[in-house]
């Protein structure tokens, strides 16, 4: 494309105002480092602001960096540089497309995850190949649990790429991980491994396809992949704990709850990011629905929490942390967190995506957890039977959603609510006729209504489905 004496084209053509040569390629590495979720992305969008500080796409790139990490203090600086570069921009110079980037970054700076995504769809529409709003729309996508447009917004830039493109597969991985949760699972898989066949280092491809895997039960296939591998997805990016954290799952489907506690101890224990904590509570729960407390680790994580827990930012991360709390028996701990999203709510933020996830999905969820802790099973039920079917609204995967449903149903049969119970196995079952998990909570319900033969069975599956015998599940 041609472009004049005040823009730089990006690597895909997309004329850029403000920056020169060199900040545009340093501006291209950082997004590169992005997709490959490299720690690089904030050296080099650093590089590309000492270059051409008033450069509008890594400004844009850092406020985006910054507010999608979850972190209360990260959301809090990207706010301050960003109203510090308006304030002095010559907007009007800038492109539409540079504009309209800045109105999703306003949209999100103000907590409005849902009107960002919609303002990056419309930049999609109009720039098909601009690789940031496509990567920054998926991961609103999934901070929001929106499965068809994780889907669609990519699919729908697809027919504007080409198999040469440097970024094409890794366009295709961020399809795959949209089908998948999008439930196209046979697609989702050949999607996925054709991404990594381009670009064996596309870490998110290669979680894509983890995914697809979990969701359709079948942990041998899973285990063999991330162990095929294993040199390209486990050190080196900000997705490897978050990779490893599928592979401890594809461990306890199997029964190997020590390899799965390794994991943890290798590669969970110790973690810093929300995201790395988010993984170790969701693999601890995950131990302690089946009766397994792992007390030491528990408090080191109930600490690492605390640090993270003092404003209201993402409500899925307060899950983990009550979680966290719960299972290192702080119980007062967790009523404290609760109690401090309640007065969250008090003053309504029109706009603010988190206070409504907080209030639909948040709040019950972690009131559950709390009254599980307590062996308020009744209550665990009540809480969480009327909002099992949108627990997506707060955001997340299938996968990491799971602990929520595997949480009612423990309370369920714990409770004797076995009608329920009943629903809830038969559903798992049909859906996912090759998970252990799911054969031995029947063999736990047929055996609390007093069906030996029938538990029997049930456990028998299981043993065949792992290899081996049996005789719980996580």
């Amino acid at each position: 494309m041609t472009t004049d004496a005040r823009t730089t084209p990006d690597q895909h053509g997309l004329a850029m105002s403000g920056a020169g040569r060199a900040a545009a390629r340093r501006y291209d590495r950082a997004v590169d480092a992005l997709l490959h979720f490299r720690a690089e992305v904030d050296a080099e969008t650093s590089a590309a602001l000492e270059e051409a500080p008033d450069f509008p796409m890594a400004n844009v790139l850092r406020a985006y960096l910054g507010l999608l990490t979850t972190e209360p203090a990260h959301a809090r600086t990207a706010r301050e540089r960003f109203a510090a570069f308006l304030g002095r921009a010559d907007t009007a110079a800038w492109s539409a497309r540079e504009r309209a980037h800045a109105e999703a970054v306003g949209a999100l700076l103000g907590g409005d995850f849902r009107r960002c995504g919609a303002l990056l769809a419309r930049i999609s529409e109009r720039y098909p190949r601009d690789l940031l709003a496509l990567a920054a729309g998926h991961q609103i996508d999934f901070f929001t649990g929106d499965a068809r447009s994780l889907r669609d917004r990519i699919g729908g830039a697809l027919s504007a790429w080409h198999a040469d493109d440097p970024h094409y597969g890794h366009l295709l991985g961020m399809y795959a991980f949209g089908l998948e949760e999008a439930g196209h699972y046979d697609r989702s898989e050949e999607v996925g491994l054709r991404a990594v066949e381009l670009n064996p280092r596309d870490v998110w491809g290669v979680h894509a396809v983890a995914h697809t895997y979990e969701m359709q039960g079948r942990f041998g296939d899973g285990i063999r992949f991330l162990d095929d591998r294993i040199g390209d997805w486990s050190t080196g990016t900000f997705l490897n704990v978050h990779t490893w954290w599928h592979y401890a799952l594809f461990a306890l489907e199997r029964g190997d709850t020590g390899r799965a506690i390794g994991v943890h101890d290798a590669v969970m224990a110790g973690g810093e990011t929300a995201m790395q904590l988010l993984d170790a509570s969701a693999l601890l729960w995950r131990l302690y629905l089946e009766g397994d407390v792992r007390h030491d680790r528990w408090q080191a994580l109930a600490d690492a929490w605390e640090a993270k827990m003092g404003e209201a930012c993402y409500a899925f991360n307060d899950m983990h942390a009550v979680m966290a709390y719960v299972g290192a028996g702080r119980l007062g701990r967790a009523e404290r967190l609760i109690a401090a999203r309640e007065d969250y709510l008090r003053e309504p933020r029109p706009g603010v995506t988190n206070q409504e996830m907080t209030a639909r999905v948040g709040l019950p969820v972690c009131r559950a957890l709390v009254a599980y802790g307590r062996g308020d099973h009744d209550l665990v039920v009540d809480l969480l039977q009327p909002i099992r079917h949108r627990v997506n609204e707060f955001g997340g995967s299938h996968a990491q959603r799971d602990a929520v449903q595997k949480t009612l149903l423990e309370s369920a049969l714990r409770g004797g609510r076995y009608e329920l119970a009943r629903v809830l196995v038969s559903e798992r079952v049909h859906v996912r006729p090759c998970s252990p998990f799911n054969w031995l909570k029947q063999a736990t319900l047929a055996e609390a209504l007093g069906d030996r033969a029938a538990a029997a069975a049930a456990r028998g599956e299981a043993a065949r489905l792992t290899g081996g015998t049996v005789v719980g599940g996580q």
